[in-house]
């Protein structure tokens, strides 16, 4: 197990302003979708140009990335694989996620020098799967979300020591199998395999029988209704020393439709969680800041997945838990005064909470606040807003977060 002792930290990255919160946070590696062959149609996915330049901007810091191309492509879908694939390989994208044996073998053949990841959309559950995958040539294979600890370590022992094994540890997870849905396309047109999932497993509903149309029975004993389609989130943040016992070798956070402020605090979380294992496995611990970050992101309730079995999934609610508003970024600082721009309304005499990439959070209270010219004013109520305040403890990085916790 020596050389699985470190495992990826692996990150989502909807656009580029994402995916610099994920490479400053402390990501190893980014996923995120062009503008086809994706997942995520609502995510702000990246053109010709933009994939080349956030290629290269991962590259220049060490971070590698990996295109998504999961969609099980119609005919008319296929005869456009070709370009994509090349510009894929032209803009030097280190892997390519995919689900269909279509899109592998077509990879294999026209781009061989990219390594190829089984998307978890292939619904891999065993290890005799997994081998299959592996001699077509997958370096990876993403595995089912529906799987157990034990079932994981199993499909590691029986399978080759280069084959890696990614998992998703972090976010939102979907009642169907590993994503595979058509209740969205049923419903509504918008087709869950396209990356358009309306999310109707979210909605609340009622059970009516038929010769008393109008009257609504709650399917629980609960005056909202009943969420029994809509899952709870995943966060296995407490537990990356049985992750790494399962022979994980990349650690996957859901994600790129979320804001740059989710992927800024999820990543560093799961980067410092990591790095607090290796520095000494045997004694590990988890920092108490770092179990408490992850309730600092718009989330919904949190369970363990079915890595422990068969999880209390059932989220009975249709809203999200946020117990923290980001207020600001750091731009810069200069003579002891911070220079930022403003995301949601703060004031004077605020406490906030500054958090830096690689460090635990402090708490600082605002003592003045000057804008754009210099004025002092008692608030910066403009999103967007240039300002600046004292930094009365000295310098931080460009892309820190300023927050504050919601009342």
């Amino acid at each position: 197990m020596k050389e699985r002792i470190k495992p990826e930290v692996l990150a989502p990255a909807g656009d580029f302003e994402r995916l610099q919160a994920a490479v400053k946070y402390g990501a190893d590696a980014v996923y995120l979708g062009a503008t086809s062959f994706g997942m995520r149609a609502n995510a702000g996915n990246f053109d010709e140009e933009e994939l080349r330049a956030g290629v290269k901007f991962a590259h220049d810091h060490g971070v590698r990335v990996y295109l998504t191309c999961n969609i099980l492509p119609t005919n008319e879908e296929a005869d456009q694989l070709e370009e994509f694939l090349l510009r894929a390989a032209d803009a030097g994208v280190d892997a390519l996620i995919v689900a269909d044996v279509g899109i592998l073998m077509m990879a294999r053949r026209l781009v061989p020098q990219i390594d190829i990841h089984i998307s978890t959309q292939t619904g891999v559950v065993n290890y005799l799967t997994a081998n299959e995958l592996y001699k077509l040539g997958a370096k990876r294979v993403v595995l089912a979300r529906e799987l157990s600890l034990e079932t994981i370590r199993e499909i590691r022992r029986r399978t080759p020591a280069d084959l890696e094994i990614e998992c998703f540890v972090h976010g939102a997870m979907c009642m169907s199998f590993s994503g595979r849905c058509l209740l969205s396309n049923y419903l509504t047109g918008r087709d869950a395999n396209r990356g358009e999932c309306a999310q109707p497993c979210r909605w609340s509903y009622h059970l009516m029988e038929e010769k008393r149309p109008g009257q609504y029975f709650p399917i629980f004993e609960d005056e909202h209704g009943s969420y029994i389609l809509n899952a709870k989130d995943m966060s296995m943040i407490d537990h990356i020393d049985d992750l790494v016992d399962a022979g994980i070798t990349s650690l996957k956070i859901e994600g790129r439709a979320k804001s740059a402020y989710y992927v800024s605090v999820v990543t560093n979380a799961y980067r410092q969680a990591v790095d607090q294992y290796v520095a000494d496995p045997e004694n590990y611990h988890l920092a108490g800041w770092l179990a408490e970050e992850v309730y600092k992101v718009s989330h919904r309730e949190y369970c363990t997945g079915f890595y422990y079995g068969r999880p209390d999934q059932c989220y009975l609610s249709g809203g999200y838990v946020r117990e923290c508003d980001i207020v600001a970024v750091v731009d810069h600082c200069a003579d002891g005064w911070l220079y930022g721009t403003q995301r949601n309304r703060f004031a004077v005499g605020d406490e906030v909470e500054i958090l830096e990439p690689g460090q635990p959070p402090y708490k600082l209270t605002v003592a003045e606040i000057r804008n754009g010219e210099g004025e002092s004013v008692p608030a910066a109520p403009h999103a967007m807003m240039a300002f600046s305040m004292p930094c009365p403890n000295g310098s931080f990085t460009q892309g820190t977060i300023i927050r504050k916790n919601k009342i």
